[in-house]
């Protein structure tokens, strides 16, 4: 039995992504204060994707758990804590592209969890999106969350040294060591 403690990994790489996190971040309260200040309302793509200003949601995706704040803002506050831990604790070399979306749903978390606390549970949403059969108003930490989400899914399907199937060089080569670690092993308790 193996005594693996938790060490913290945190170096370079994990410096450049908090300041990336952090860029994200600004960016989301820059552009909900501007778009807020200067009430935008046009089209990016017609019947796709359009910019409405003034809209405000007391709710999660969807508005789901609307007038729930306190429950919002603890979740996210936990989830934070969770998602840091999470940051601190991964492997920057192994796991470079997990880190990566971890800091954007962190961004993402931080910048809608900002504006829970500034008005009032509410979170300033104004890019409408048409999903074919709804449409739904969000945000650019919305975005960093979904983006961070898709990129911690691929890394775990594909690209990481525990994908299902792995993709990469490294990956491959790290499942093929596990293999012949277990192949060893098993060799060595069939041997006793």
């Amino acid at each position: 039995m193996s005594d693996k403690k938790f060490k913290i990994q945190f170096g370079r790489i994990s410096v450049l992504l908090i300041i990336f996190c952090l860029a994200l971040v600004a960016i989301d309260i820059t552009l909900k204060y501007v778009e807020e200040a200067q009430g935008w309302n046009f089209t990016v793509i017609p019947g796709f994707i359009w910019v409405e200003s003034g809209r405000r949601n007391n709710g999660a995706a969807f508005s789901m758990l609307s007038g729930n704040t306190a429950f919002l803002i603890t979740f996210a506050i936990i989830l934070l804590v969770v998602l840091v831990v999470a940051f601190v604790l991964v492997p920057e070399k192994r796991f470079t592209f997990l880190k990566l979306a971890l800091a954007m749903v962190i961004a993402g978390a931080m910048g809608n969890l900002f504006d829970r606390f500034e008005y009032a549970g509410q979170v300033r949403d104004f890019v409408w999106i048409n999903m074919l059969f709804s449409t739904a108003c969000c945000n650019f930490a919305d975005f960093f969350i979904v983006i961070g989400i898709i990129f911690a899914i691929a890394d775990c399907l594909f690209f990481n040294e525990w994908a299902l199937v792995p993709l990469t060089r490294r990956a491959k080569a790290a499942q093929k060591k596990q293999a012949e670690e277990e192949k060893k092993k098993s060799d060595k308790a069939g041997g006793l």
